[in-house]
């Protein structure tokens, strides 16, 4: 198992950038990175609430991302299981953001990585949302 932390400061506020992390509505206009579209997201932002959110490839292939709330701490900080597919085990995701000024760090920790190869995937993804988030918040 491995774990990954990415990090971006973004020109906004902590509570703008939780709303665009956890509303439906504004996920399907940034998650994914490059090439990605988000489909058909439904979030329960709430502790024990679920979430799905549907990654659709170029070639049209449809990945889908499902799991549970742990920790939510509005505007600071929420934690999720993660399960791409049908995976057997959860893995974990947390996110923070954290004021400095008018911006914000935002820290994406992705635990539970069962090797380096879904590592560096999960990290390109992580890097393509935070660049996504980061354009739509301007």
């Amino acid at each position: 198992m491995t774990t990954l932390t990415v990090r971006k400061t973004i020109p906004a506020s902590p509570e703008r950038l939780f709303a665009a992390w956890t509303t439906p509505a504004e996920l399907v206009r940034w998650w994914g990175p490059q090439g990605v579209t988000c489909v058909d997201p439904s979030v329960d932002v709430r502790v024990g609430g679920s979430y799905r959110i549907g990654n659709r490839f170029a070639d049209g292939r449809v990945s889908w991302i499902t799991g549970e709330f742990e920790v939510v701490d509005p505007p600071h900080r929420v934690v999720y299981t993660w399960r791409l597919d049908d995976a057997a085990e959860a893995e974990r995701v947390s996110v923070s953001f954290e004021a400095r000024g008018a911006e914000t760090l935002v820290t994406v920790r992705h635990e539970r990585i069962p090797d380096t190869r879904a590592r560096d995937g999960h990290e390109a993804g992580w890097k393509g949302c935070l660049e996504g988030l980061d354009t739509y918040v301007r």
